[in-house]
């Protein structure tokens, strides 16, 4: 955005707000505790099942509809939820799951154990680590209408975090009649068992998403604070309406007249005019968006590990994050970001030097050179219509030129570069060598939901990297015994994905949530409004 044009917006939304009485103001502040919460998602929802889409605003409808049968607190450690607590044989193969009594779907039928069976059994067909868990798994029955049985043919640790992981395709119970369609078919009925209740009578596509507070909730007995997904979901509003508005100005400006209570995604360019603004505040999100670079690698030049250690010895994520975010709120970036998110349980600074240390032009020179790169065009995808992924193209392209490489940037809208992608087509013929994507909030907390380092060749993403050793080391991690050992295997993951170069990743961005300041206790990993509450 130019600085006229940004000049231009910030001072349309100040004469707006200056249009808005503050007799007005308050009446509209008065009335937020009779009324639902009022918010401007990131996206509109097309899809209502959560267990057929990795799409992120599906996850955040799904935490609110749904429950499951364990949550995570904001350490990412688990907790029984729908779970009253669980057994475990000694040797590691059976775990007996009882379920809390009192639950209810929001159709008023009791959960059942035969629900869970069915729910966890189509998850497996479609979430990754649900892949893996279904692997270990020999049998899952229902024991009673509130017992299930989880018979291994190998111990899998990680069956709480499994059952409770917020990420990708989440685990979500719901009836054993929904749960039996077919996992190649999204479900069109919102029925679960969750704090808020969907509304899809007052759903409106391209405009309005409603829920209600449901009355028949029985929150998690635990003795602890609500925390993440994990902990007692008391809901303090009567229910939630997401306004779909897609343009930011627009949002911001029914932000700034209290026609909303708060704005999931803001741009940069609006901090200055809203950090000013008493009646609002701007928090800082807690798991970012990695942004990454990544390469193709069923073709020359980057099939060539040494070619993508050339590019990975000159990357400046500082350069990368100014570029998409510019410099004035480096509060809100991270130019020291490795495989995992930042400060999580599997961050490290293992093999952090491949990153952090001096930039090697020279280093790099001499891998291509070695590589045997004969100046072949490198199609360069660049999503003009992404800021962020935008910006990293641009940089890149400068840094291939540098280079002396030979670059043809291929400009595009996102959803063209989305099918584009896909193509494992050679790059003269309508392919690609190197394309811009980020990797989302939870799935960068562990190798479960992190797909930039799946290396299994045409079955992984994008990019179809082939690494036995990343494979290994994942499939190793899910067997770990505990988290000592899942760190330790994390450091190995981020040592090897520096030397094999899957990806770079290019730096961590974290998002700006803005609410009316009469609103506490948001949730800064996800917005799940059961915690949330006026001051």
């Amino acid at each position: 955005m130019s600085i006229s044009r940004r000049q231009f917006i910030l001072t349309s939304l100040a004469a707006s707000a200056m249009q808005a009485s503050p007799l007005k103001a308050l009446a509209q502040q008065a009335k937020v505790s009779k009324q639902p919460f009022r918010w401007v998602p990131q996206a509109d929802l097309s899809i209502l099942d959560p267990v057929f889409t990795t799409a992120y605003i599906t996850q955040e409808y799904g935490e609110l509809v749904f429950d499951t049968l364990y949550g995570l607190d904001a350490n990412y450690a688990p907790h029984p939820q729908m779970a009253q607590g669980h057994t475990k044989s000694a040797d590691g193969l059976t775990w007996t799951i009882t379920l809390r009594k009192g639950l209810k779907f929001h159709d008023g039928s009791p959960v059942r154990a035969q629900d869970a069976v069915a729910s966890i059994e189509r998850w497996g067909q479609r979430d990754p680590m649900g892949m893996t868990f279904m692997a270990a798994v020999k049998q899952i029955s229902a024991k009673d209408d509130g017992t299930m049985v989880i018979d291994l043919h190998e111990p899998f640790p990680m069956v709480p975090e499994a059952l409770g992981k917020p990420a990708s395709n989440i685990a979500a119970i719901m009836p054993e009649r929904l749960a039996k369609t077919s996992a190649s078919k999204a479900i069109t009925e919102a029925v679960g068992s969750g704090p808020f209740r969907f509304l899809p009578a007052k759903r409106l596509l391209g405009s309005r998403v409603a829920y209600e507070r449901f009355a028949g909730y029985v929150p998690s007995p635990l003795k602890m604070a609500p925390s993440f997904t994990a902990g007692p979901k008391i809901v303090h509003v009567p229910g939630v309406e997401w306004h779909i508005i897609p343009d930011s100005a627009t949002g911001i400006a029914a932000l700034q007249a209290g026609e909303v209570d708060g704005v999931e995604l803001v741009d940069n360019d609006f901090i200055p005019l809203l950090r000013g603004q008493p009646d609002i505040k701007l928090v800082k999100r807690s798991l970012p968006s990695i942004s990454i670079m990544r390469f193709n690698q069923l073709y020359p030049p980057f099939n060539n590990k040494a070619m993508r250690q050339a590019i990975l010895a000159v990357v400046n994520q500082k350069e990368y994050m100014i570029a998409a975010n510019g410099s004035e709120y480096p509060e809100y970036w991270n130019a020291h970001c490795g495989v995992f998110v930042p400060g999580s349980p599997m961050d490290s600074k293992a093999g952090m030097e491949a990153l952090d240390g001096p930039r090697d032009f020279a280093k790099a020179q001499a891998l291509i050179k070695a590589a045997g790169y004969h100046n072949e065009p490198i199609i360069l995808l660049d999503p003009v219509d992404y800021p962020n992924h935008h910006a990293s193209a641009q940089v890149t392209a400068a840094l291939f030129k540098k280079l002396k490489l030979n670059v043809v940037v291929q400009s595009m809208d996102w959803s063209t570069v989305l099918q584009r992608r896909n193509s494992q087509a050679a790059p003269a013929s309508g392919g690609w060598n190197v394309a811009f994507t980020a990797i989302t909030g939870t799935n960068n907390l562990d190798p479960a939901g992190q797909l930039g380092i799946r290396a299994n060749g045409k079955k992984a993403w994008f990019g179809w990297p082939d690494d036995p050793k990343l494979v290994q080391l994942r499939a190793d991690w899910f067997k770990a015994p505990d988290l000592a050992a899942r760190k330790k295997i994390c450091e190995e993951i981020q040592k090897e994905a520096f030397d094999f170069v899957p990806y770079i990743p290019l730096g961590a961005i974290y998002s700006i949530t803005a609410l009316r300041s009469n609103w506490q206790d948001f949730q800064l990993q996800m917005p799940l409004f059961y915690t949330l509450r006026q001051a």
